[in-house]
């Protein structure tokens, strides 16, 4: 495959540009693939893995107020979840409008296509009467598109503190992207993680396991396996870090090693300087007035703050303007 021939966007063409870049970067969607998809199910069941766990507390206690203002609208409406993922979390909110008797269409969106087809496939046995429709997408590709859109309300669901994955710039413009996925009045149920000790934190992405080391060497092994590579993975190590001021958790695979790496399906060669960082991941963390910010200069105003006990993580339901 030469490069000259890459489609733009697609995993070598990106590939190719983010190892060619300083410093150089590789987009952190490309992790989940299948392996890493089972990779990241055992992240969020490690005990260092707060995120899932508190972001599961909040609706378990709290659905019927989450959920009280879409169903007061007395309508059928739209449940569009962004980064569906194995959708553990929003089996509660599922259960409970079938409970209700709620007419709702439920629309998962992900950029996995492994992860919908196992998602419809549960659903279907666990909620047999559910209409489900998947879409398979990336968040802005498919907020352009609005696949979902029936003329009917919409729940948008943006959780697991996916919007976290991008700076701050990059949230904005995502934001942005959300406003015109969304109706007047719409509703967006955002997820995101608070600051709180930096340990906690760290750790989160550090587990003792090895977990998430394990999760972000396998897009090594993805790129070796999908672009006839020779990268020897125990040439890198996993290394995150944590800045308070920001509330960035960044990860990157760091070469220990001068070396030199050939991607044959690209005909490219790439060197890394002994200790040269890969970029590859963000995980910023917002305080609550930090995300009223996000609201106002998105275009959302606030209807409630739902938190775990413990303040580690909010669900914040905007409603849009």
């Amino acid at each position: 495959m030469s490069s000259k021939n890459l489609d733009f966007g697609s995993f070598a063409q990106d590939v190719m540009l983010g190892l060619s870049s300083y410093p150089k970067t590789l987009p952190s969607k490309y992790f989940y693939d299948e392996k890493g998809d089972k990779l990241f199910q055992e992240i969020m069941n490690l005990p260092e893995y707060y995120l899932t766990r508190k972001e599961f507390e909040i609706f378990e206690n709290q659905h019927e107020e989450i959920l009280r203002p879409i169903l007061n609208l007395g309508q059928y409406f739209n449940l569009v979840e962004l980064g569906a993922g194995d959708g553990l979390k929003t089996k509660i909110f599922l259960q409970y409008l079938i409970k209700e008797k709620a007419d709702f269409e439920y629309f998962p969106i992900d950029f996995s296509a492994t992860v919908l087809e196992e998602l419809k496939l549960t659903l279907k046995t666990e909620f047999p009467g559910l209409t489900v429709s998947t879409i398979k997408d990336t968040y802005r590709g498919s907020l352009i598109k609005r696949d979902w859109d029936n003329g009917r309300p919409n729940l948008i669901l943006f959780l697991g503190s996916n919007l976290g994955n991008f700076s701050l710039e990059e949230a904005y413009d995502i934001l942005n992207h959300l406003r015109i996925g969304a109706n007047h009045q719409d509703f967006v149920l955002l997820g995101l993680d608070l600051k709180k000790n930096p340990q906690t934190i760290l750790d989160a992405y550090h587990d003792s396991k090895g977990v998430t080391k394990a999760f972000n060497l396998n897009l090594l092994d993805r790129i070796n396996r999908e672009l006839d590579g020779d990268i020897n993975r125990e040439n890198f190590i996993h290394w995150p870090t944590y800045e308070p001021v920001s509330g960035e958790c960044r990860s990157y695979l760091v070469s220990m090693v001068e070396q030199t790496i050939n991607l044959k399906a690209l005909d490219q060669s790439f060197h890394f300087d002994a200790f040269e960082p890969i970029f590859t991941e963000i995980s910023k963390k917002y305080s609550l007035s930090e995300i009223d910010d996000l609201a106002v200069k998105g275009g959302f105003r606030t209807v409630k703050s739902f938190t775990d006990k413990e303040n580690y993580f909010a669900n914040i339901l905007w409603q849009r303007l």
